[in-house]
């Protein structure tokens, strides 16, 4: 298949990532001062608020895959983000704490939707070779969403609150309507492969894997979290610094997705996850110890380059240990699950602690470069498996 033919298909992707993730989630940050200045919500309800599209996204990777069983993936793609386009209008209207709150959760149940589907609709559509390039592509979309977060919303919140939700709003509207079509028709579903699927048991390295991705989603949520906090009050450097951290972690989230993807394509997922994690173990480490503004800049990219890049090479692991493409997209709902369930997890427990510290941000960093280092750890439980089940997975 040529790589023209996919390339629709790659950017409805793309928007979709960008507009239910990238947006959705991580344009919320930089409104936090803003909506508590404006008095719409109390920094009690604000924080709450936040946690609303964790628990969505953790509901989306549950629903997915059987709202797509009702609608087929094409139209399910389109609903979510219809839906998420119409989340972002309705935060423009802070009517109560209830009706915004319903419009995060949603919004996050998109995400969580759009992540379990997306890649089984468009990379069966994309040539082998190129596949863990053509899945970094999707989800660059997530690294797009954050650098946006960091350089769109400023700009409109000069314009108001409301007009910054508007304006989202618009810009999702119009990201939905340039990928409606983009969409590649649904692939047929046989009974037999399905049945044989059922029946044939998962490979305990798949199991493992779920394990390795729900310790990244716990390593990856302090930085996502309290980076700008601890550059702007932790180290005293103010707010002007910390803004400028976050955008070297949104460039590096730019970066992420497509490099890790062409890592998958050149040393094997396998191979690249290792290195991966070894990287963002030690940047962590360094993350915590770090004060000038260069370190902390390259700090950033690299960290922040992992929240989305993280997913291709996930997803390219799982296509190695499962070859059966129904069976793989049963795998990915179940990874998305497990990373989606951590890091909801891991938000409220890095808040408690974080609160029971007095605001310790060294430490928060210090444990996630120990999750990450767990995940990697995990890694070498390989060797302990049966040696014909690692042949058999990784035989793809």
């Amino acid at each position: 298949m040529r790589t023209s033919t996919s390339a629709l298909p790659i950017f409805a992707g793309l928007s979709a990532s960008l507009v239910s993730i990238g947006l959705a989630r991580f344009a919320y940050t930089p409104l936090i001062p803003s909506l508590i200045q404006a008095q719409w919500f109390s920094a009690h309800d604000v924080v709450y608020l936040g946690a609303a599209n964790l628990v969505g996204y953790l509901i989306g990777a549950l629903l997915g895959r059987p709202i797509a069983r009702h609608l087929g993936n094409k139209n399910a793609l389109r609903l979510m983000m219809l839906l998420v386009t119409a989340a972002f209008f309705a935060c423009a209207f802070p009517i109560s704490v209830s009706w915004f709150f319903g419009w995060r959760l949603l919004s996050g149940i998109t995400g969580g939707a759009i992540m379990v589907l997306v890649a089984a609709t468009v990379l069966p559509h994309v040539p082998a070779s190129r596949k863990g390039l053509a899945s970094g592509a999707i989800f660059l979309g997530i690294g797009l969403g954050i650098a946006g977060s960091g350089t769109i919303v400023p700009p409109l919140l000069s314009l108001g609150l409301q007009a910054t939700w508007l304006g989202l709003g618009g810009l999702s509207l119009l990201l939905t309507a340039l990928s409606w079509f983009g969409w590649p028709s649904d692939l047929p579903h046989p009974t037999a492969t399905h049945e044989v699927a059922a029946v044939e048991p998962t490979p305990p390295a798949v199991y493992l894997l779920f394990a390795q991705y729900a310790f990244m989603a716990a390593g990856l949520v302090p930085a996502m979290v309290f980076l700008v906090d601890y550059v702007a009050r932790g180290l005293g450097a103010g707010a002007h610094i910390g803004a400028l951290v976050w955008v070297m972690y949104g460039l590096g989230a730019i970066v992420g997705p497509v490099s890790y993807g062409f890592l998958a394509d050149r040393l094997g997922a396998r191979m690249g996850i290792r290195l991966v994690l070894v990287v963002q173990a030690i940047a962590l480490g360094l993350l915590a110890i770090s004060q000038s503004f260069m370190a902390l800049a390259v700090l950033a990219v690299i960290i922040g380059s992992f929240p989305p890049g993280i997913v291709p090479l996930a997803l390219a692991r799982v296509h190695e240990l499962v070859p059966n493409h129904h069976r793989q997209q049963i795998a990915w709902s179940r990874a998305t699950v497990s990373f989606a369930t951590f890091q909801a997890l891991a938000g409220f427990a890095y808040s408690a602690l974080f609160n029971a510290t007095g605001g310790h941000h060294a430490l928060l960093f210090v444990i996630a470069a120990g999750a990450i280092a767990v995940a990697l750890l995990l890694e070498q439980a390989l060797k302990w498996l049966p040696s014909s089940t690692e042949q058999r997975c990784c035989a793809n």
